[in-house]
This record gives structure tokens, C-alpha cells and sequence, in this order.
């Protein structure tokens, strides 16, 4: 992307919402400059969908190889960033924004109101949603440790009974909290897309 780019105009490329458009080429073009993540983040409040999920999209890849620089940037916006989280109505907005939230740094407040929204997700009619917001649940034990008990319990009930995304992704989710025995899991280290 060598040349002037409007970025809502590269976000809105895409024939619906959920379709990812330029989101790659995107996430590579930002993540070279912290300074273009106002404008990005700005973007996910957008009022055509396909902008705001796309835009949700690419936060979501940046967050995943962040360089501290970017992940400054990125932080500036964690309280906005988390409002939207609850308000949200967006299926793509919310698992892009469900999934990069516990990759920053939270209080542990912070932590309980993400996961009081994550667990309302649960309701969800969309199994994305809802896969996503078990696999963001167990990524905030990192921070909160007494969120754990309560994850696992989610997990196997899903394990069980939820959609046949969740029970896959509760067995695996289950087996890497145990393997790591909560001692200093890695951010990647449950990342769905590994």
C-alpha cells in the first residue's frame, strides 16, 4: 500500500459485512505505524457494518504480533474499547473485539467487566460469538487467576452442550489450561487461529 490510502475507503472493499475485504493487506500497512491506529479504532464505530467489522477485523490481527509500540497505541483506547464491547450488536465487531481485549494489559476491574460482557455472549445466537467469548474467557485468566474456576466450570458445561464449534473449542481450550497449570500461559498460547 505505497500510495495514499483512505483507510475507510480500503475497509469498505467487501460485498457484506462479514467478508473480509483488504483486512490482511490492511493489518500489515497499519501495524507498520502506530500512529494510524486512532484512525482505525475510530472505524469500528463506523456506521456502515462492513466498515466497523472490518476495522474490528484488523485490530484484531494487529493485537495478535503487536510490537510495544503498537500496543501503546493500541491501549489509549482500552476503556472506549471495552464500552463498545457491551454495546455492540455487531456479531464480527464483537468476536474480533472479544478476542483482543484480554491481549491487553487489564486491571482486574477491568478484567470482571469483560468477562460479565463475555458471559452474556454466551446468549449469543451467533456460535461464533459465542466460541469466541469462551476462548477470550480463558485467555483473561491469564490476568485474573480467580476467574479460573469459573472458566473451566463454562468450558466443560459447553463441552457437553454447546454448538459443535464451542465443544471443540472447550476441549481444547480445557486441555491447554490444564497443560499449563496457569503458570505463565503465553499470549499465543490459546490463540485460536495458531
Amino acid at each position: 500500500m505505497g500510495r495514499r490510502v483512505v483507510l475507510r475507503a480500503e475497509l469498505a472493499v467487501g460485498p457484506h459485512a462479514l467478508h473480509p475485504g483488504r483486512v490482511p493487506e490492511i493489518a500489515e500497512w497499519i501495524g507498520e505505524l502506530p500512529r494510524r491506529i486512532p484512525g482505525l479504532i475510530e472505524l469500528i464505530w463506523d456506521d456502515d457494518p462492513g466498515v466497523a467489522s472490518r476495522a474490528a477485523d484488523v485490530l484484531e490481527r494487529i493485537s495478535r504480533w503487536a510490537t510495544p509500540a503498537l500496543m501503546r497505541a493500541i491501549l489509549e483506547f482500552k476503556e472506549p474499547l471495552i464500552g463498545l464491547l457491551a454495546e455492540t450488536r455487531r456479531p464480527k465487531v464483537r468476536w474480533n473485539l472479544a478476542l483482543t481485549l484480554p491481549r491487553l494489559k487489564l486491571t482486574v476491574g477491568e478484567c470482571r467487566r469483560v468477562a460479565e460482557t463475555l458471559n452474556g455472549f454466551l446468549d449469543d445466537k451467533s456460535s461464533i460469538v459465542k466460541t469466541t467469548a469462551l476462548h477470550a474467557l480463558a485467555d483473561l485468566t491469564r490476568q485474573n487467576g480467580s476467574l479460573l474456576n469459573d472458566v473451566k466450570d463454562l468450558l466443560r458445561m459447553a463441552e457437553r452442550s454447546g454448538t459443535p464449534a464451542m465443544r471443540a473449542r472447550s476441549r481444547i481450550l480445557l486441555k491447554a489450561l490444564e497443560k499449563a497449570g496457569q503458570k505463565d500461559l503465553r499470549r499465543s498460547s490459546l490463540h485460536m487461529f495458531d
